[in-house]
């Protein structure tokens, strides 16, 4: 009797990731993702003109049935970025393009990932569009303890409008570490006539990291979003200073691990024949460990799983995204996810 009792309890450890953590000669490892989620709108016309696109009455006939796929596309993609080390997915994930809490809670309930628990933190931003970022965690390894707000301000454009950089602070295995969400501005107009907007957005994320060690400088800062940059951009290489080499970063300074993937020609988004990688995860060097970190950066990954491939028509072998020239493709998102991995040594 008490080896049929031990079975189900062996696989409800082997579930919760007990198992794959426990073994005192590894270090533990965390992952933390972002994954722009594109145009994740739910089906209620509440926004004026840009929500109406994405209701059943709009041109997209964006319905219960369209929503619904979307949620479970996504937490299905969500799903597969365990490891063997990670056996929970990753303990943080952020997200963007948006619209509001409600659907972030359908996502983290949808049944690929609802074993998970995933907690949300979610701020509406200003954003013409109505789009925001937000933040998904697993509370059994990251515990919130604040959440701040920032919007980008154009001096000489006082009515432009984009979304807040939020900036989640919590504790990782005992060590604290802030997460800056982030959706830069669009390229659009042109990439270098938009630059400027994107370089103040940079600054931005740098004052925030700058005054959160004002107050703790040795804590782990994280810089993640869809930057609409690549990492040798001046957004991201000047003014937000994330360097190409690990080895040159001090500690409150930014290691950028993409700009290498990047050169290898893999990117999160194509567009006309050439990938980009603007979902980046930019780390501190704080989390470095020539810096003796305790929690320290390890490896980078775009996300590219099989399944996220268009395998059709013109936009073969891109991401397959779920509208594509007015039509409804059932797919997942026009951005790949990116993860990082921290590991700590045992005491």
């Amino acid at each position: 009797m008490k080896r049929i009792l031990l079975l189900p309890l062996l696989a409800l450890l082997t579930a919760l990731g007990v198992s794959a953590q426990s073994d005192p000669r590894q270090p533990l490892v965390f992952g933390v993702a972002f994954y722009n989620l594109e145009n994740l709108f739910d089906t209620i016309n509440n926004n004026g003109k840009y929500d109406l696109e994405f209701s059943p009455q709009g041109s997209r006939q964006w319905n219960s049935e369209k929503y619904w796929s979307k949620i479970n596309n996504l937490a299905y993609c969500i799903s597969k970025m365990v490891t063997k080390n990670t056996p929970m997915g990753p303990a943080i994930i952020g997200v963007s393009e948006i619209e509001n809490k409600s659907v972030l809670d359908d996502l983290v309930r949808a049944k690929d990932i609802k074993q998970w628990r995933l907690q949300v933190v979610h701020h509406d931003s200003p954003d013409r569009r109505g789009v925001d970022v937000g933040l998904l965690y697993n509370p059994r390894l990251f515990k919130v303890l604040d959440v701040t707000n920032h919007t980008l301000v154009i001096p000489d454009n006082p009515n432009f409008r984009t979304r807040d950089q939020m900036c989640v602070t919590g504790i990782l295995d005992g060590d604290t570490l802030s997460v800056i969400v982030n959706h830069w501005p669009s390229r659009l107009g042109g990439q270098e006539r938009s630059s400027y907007l994107r370089e103040a957005a940079g600054e931005l994320s740098k004052h925030i990291a700058d005054s959160l060690w004002a107050i703790r400088p040795n804590q782990g800062v994280i810089v993640m979003g869809d930057l609409n940059d690549d990492p040798q951009d001046k957004s991201c290489a000047v003014e937000l200073g994330a360097k190409r080499d690990q080895d040159k970063v001090e500690p409150h300074g930014f290691f950028n691990p993409w700009w290498r993937v990047l050169d290898k020609g893999i990117g999160t988004l194509a567009y006309k024949g050439q990938w980009n990688l603007f979902d980046q995860i930019i780390i501190s060097g704080t989390l470095l460990k020539h810096n003796h970190a305790p929690l320290q950066y390890s490896s980078c990954k775009v996300n590219n799983f099989d399944f996220l491939f268009d395998t059709e028509g013109q936009r073969q072998g891109y991401p397959k995204r779920t509208f594509a020239s007015g039509a409804w493709l059932n797919g997942y998102s026009d951005h790949f996810p990116t993860i990082i991995f921290l590991h700590k040594a045992r005491k």
